[in-house]
């Protein structure tokens, strides 16, 4: 089993390497999504009142991709990672809640995922122009310590019919007999 896991890990760190040196290096001065700044369209995007699409043409280097923005060091105030950017909470008004942050665990297993405020991370450069990492002003163990964030699941389905389910194929229930053969009430 282990030898599975470690045999996983280092596929996955040859494709990690293989899809960074595929990254343009260019240097640019970029920064996390700003929790109340939506993305604003390019100069050639269109708008238009009467319910149109806005076209965006073009991402600005002020501007993040999520799909980029996800897996994120996340660093303390020792500047020691503590955990990186699992997912990101929005509400139906694009308006980025939180930077949901998997802490402990390894490899992803028995990591917690805590949600924090986007004003609560500071965006600071790392070792190479493509390295942006978050700070936060808390300490791993206090991360941790923290409530964990629980998505939205909905409610499942109750069902109208008031006979109890069986598994799909299994036999249908047999109603009691007496000695004779009717069936008890």
């Amino acid at each position: 089993m282990l030898s599975k896991i470690m045999a996983a890990a280092a596929v996955s760190a040859l494709a990690l390497t293989s899809a960074m040196a595929q990254t343009p290096t260019s240097p640019s001065s970029s920064s996390p999504p700003a929790a109340a700044a939506p993305a604003t369209p390019a100069p050639s995007a269109s708008a238009s009142p009467s319910g149109k699409a806005n076209f965006v043409t073009k991402q600005t280097s002020d501007q993040w991709l999520a799909s980029k923005f996800k897996g994120t060091d996340v660093i303390g105030t020792d500047d020691k990672k503590i955990g990186d950017v699992s997912d990101i909470l929005f509400d139906k008004d694009q308006k980025i809640l939180a930077y949901v942050v998997g802490v402990g665990g390894f490899l992803g297993i028995g990591a917690k995922d805590v949600a924090l405020a986007p004003a609560s991370f500071q965006p600071v450069p790392g070792k190479d122009a493509t390295g942006t990492k978050l700070r936060l002003s808390m300490t791993k163990d206090e991360l941790k310590a923290a409530q964990a964030f629980e998505p939205y699941k909905p409610p499942r389905p109750v069902s109208s019919d008031a006979s109890p389910t069986r598994p799909m194929g299994a036999p249908a229930p047999t109603m009691p007999r007496d000695t004779t053969g009717t069936v008890k009430q």
